[in-house]
C-alpha cells in the first residue's frame, strides 16, 4: 500500500526581510512570516489543494504554524504541533533556548490547532547538526508509521526538512534535497521502500529565494 509524506519548509520570515526586527523583538528567535511569506504560504496551500492529505503536523515556531495554518484552511484540517520538527537549536544561531508562544496562546491565535495532540519527539537545546538530523528523521519515521497509510504533511525548517527526508530515504537526501523557503519535498512509500519524488519543488511560488538559507 502506498503512502505519501509531504514535507514543506516555512515561507519567508520577517527577519529575513527586515533584519533590524531582531534587535527589539520580544521573542527574537521566533519571527513571524513576512508579508511576502504570507503570500507564499497561500500559494503552497493552493498547490496542495486536492491532495489526499489527512493530517498536518507543524513545528511549534510561529512561522511554521502560520504556514501550516494557510494549508489547513484550504484543506479544512486541524494542525498538530510536533516539537520533533522544530528549528535546528544551534548555539551559534541562538545564544539561549528560543522562547516561543505556548500552545494555549497559539491555539487562541490559530483555532485549528489540535490541543489534544502530544508531540512524539522532543527537541533539546543546544543540538549539533547531526542531532537535528537524527531528531527530525526519527520524527518523520515515527509519524509515517503511526499514521500509515494516511498521506501526511510536515511543516518544518530548512534543517528539519532535510533531516525528515533523510530519515525516510537515507543519505541520498543530503545531496538531492534543496530545502528553500516554502518548498515541497514529496516522499512516497511503495510497499517497504521510500522514493523521493519532489526534492524541494518551488514551482507553486511566484517569487523564490536565490540562495537557500538554513537560518
Amino acid at each position: 500500500m502506498n503512502q505519501i509524506i509531504w514535507i514543506a519548509r516555512h515561507a519567508n520570515r520577517l527577519d529575513f526581510v527586515n533584519p533590524d526586527w531582531f534587535l527589539t523583538a520580544e521573542r527574537r528567535y521566533d519571527p513571524p512570516l513576512s508579508d511576502d511569506g504570507m503570500v507564499q504560504a497561500k500559494q503552497l496551500a493552493t498547490r496542495l489543494k486536492g491532495e489526499k492529505i489527512t493530517h498536518i503536523f507543524a513545528s511549534p515556531f510561529l512561522r511554521t504554524v502560520q504556514t501550516a495554518n494557510a494549508v489547513a484552511e484550504i484543506l479544512d484540517l486541524p494542525i498538530k504541533l510536533e516539537t520533533g520538527l522544530s528549528e535546528w537549536l544551534n548555539i551559534e544561531w541562538m545564544t539561549e533556548e528560543p522562547e516561543k508562544l505556548s500552545t494555549p496562546v497559539l491555539a487562541k491565535l490559530f483555532p485549528r490547532i489540535d490541543i489534544s495532540y502530544t508531540s512524539r519527539i522532543a527537541a533539546q537545546y543546544p543540538e549539533t547538526q547531526e542531532k537535528v538530523r537524527q531528531r527530525s528523521g526519527q520524527t518523520a519515521r515515527c509519524l509515517a508509521a503511526e499514521f500509515f497509510p494516511d498521506d501526511i504533511l510536515l511543516v518544518a525548517h530548512g534543517a528539519s526538512v532535510l533531516g525528515s527526508a533523510m530519515g525516510l530515504v537515507g543519505e541520498i537526501a543530503k545531496s538531492e534535497v534543496k530545502a528553500s523557503l516554502c518548498s515541497l519535498v514529496k516522499v512516497v512509500r511503495q510497499d517497504s521502500e521510500w522514493l523521493l519524488e519532489l526534492k524541494g519543488d518551488t514551482s507553486h511560488l511566484s517569487q523564490i529565494e536565490e540562495v537557500v538559507r538554513f537560518a
